[in-house]
């Protein structure tokens, strides 16, 4: 939503949000690209850095293509990374930042502990492997609505092969495991007076049906330069701040088999004084998820020109 120039905050009170995979969509970056020469450059470097034109398979696709883990992942990065540098362009700042899942990495770039080609290069790794471990070990995933996390994780326990692996909001927690451990909870959970919701995803993302994959990309987080981050970041394992380049290694080694405790991570930003968010990326999804969590939460997308415009205009009033 909109703020008035009386609402606008200070950099350390404003917070960078990266979505996650589910967030792409073909068309992605195509204003961005056209419009900023900073967003731009970004798309350039990652089809250096990468090897193919990662533009055109956004703003184009084929839908399937683009929906491949080993591709949705990179894709996303560099559409958010292109926003980043758009709204860093427009004069505009922030004291925090975050990412749901794979939006985490891109959280880890505007922090400044890694730089933009090594988390091209090292997500589109963790797209390759997870999309291996899915094939190997295949599952799903249900977004279970209208149960608390204690009810639920007590349902996974009892069904047993699947376990909590998004807790997004209030009412909203998404499952992963084995296929039939994930609709035989799917089904408690409907009995319980909840409702489940099973997901178009390649595999039981962060379960231990993901171990496997986190084992190699775990060697791929060790071997990378990582530094201390300007900025403090929360991150999904742990919903608490971290700044220290060891720190910031075991969140992203931890993070494929780790529940995403996005609830946690927002609820600690904003005991921390966060008053805006910024969701840096494709779409609105955890603007809408932030609102469910705190309804007097302020958050904006700010993922095409336009937004980023109105964005830059209102700091720029607020600066005066």
């Amino acid at each position: 939503m909109g703020l008035g120039r009386a609402a606008v905050v200070a950099p350390a009170r404003r917070a960078l949000l990266f979505p996650g995979q589910a967030a792409q969509h073909v068309g992605m970056g195509r204003d961005l690209y056209e419009r900023i020469p900073a967003a731009r450059r970004v798309f350039d470097l990652a089809a250096e850095v990468l090897g193919f034109d990662i533009a055109r398979l956004c703003f184009e696709g084929p839908t399937e293509e683009l929906n491949r883990t080993v591709n949705a992942q990179p894709c996303l990065l560099a559409v958010e990374l292109a926003a980043l540098a758009a709204v860093r362009g427009a004069g505009v700042e922030a004291g925090w930042a975050a990412g749901h899942s794979l939006g985490e990495f891109s959280a880890w770039v505007a922090s400044g502990a890694v730089a933009v080609d090594a988390a091209l290069r090292l997500v589109r790794r963790r797209g390759e492997l997870m999309e291996q471990a899915a094939q190997r070990h295949p599952g799903g995933m249900a977004a279970i609505l209208g149960l608390e996390e204690d009810k639920l994780a007590e349902i996974c326990r009892e069904v047993g092969a699947v376990v909590l692996a998004n807790l997004n909001c209030p009412g909203q927690i998404v499952v992963s495991g084995e296929k039939e451990a994930v609709a035989a909870a799917g089904e408690r959970a409907r009995a319980a007076g909840g409702r489940a919701i099973s997901l178009a995803v390649s595999g039981a993302f962060h379960s231990p049906l993901m171990a496997e994959a986190n084992s190699a990309f775990r060697a791929e987080v060790e071997a990378m330069s990582v530094t201390d981050a300007r900025i403090p970041v929360v991150p999904n394992v742990s919903a608490e701040p971290v700044r220290q380049a060891a720190e910031i290694r075991a969140a992203m080694a931890a993070q494929m088999t780790s529940p995403v405790r996005w609830e946690a991570s927002v609820r600690r930003l904003l005991a921390e004084g966060v008053e805006e968010f910024v969701e840096v990326g494709p779409g609105d999804v955890l603007t809408g998820l932030l609102r469910r969590i705190d309804r007097n939460a302020r958050g904006r997308p700010a993922g095409d020109a336009a937004a980023v415009a109105a964005l830059a205009a209102e700091q720029s009033g607020g600066d005066r």
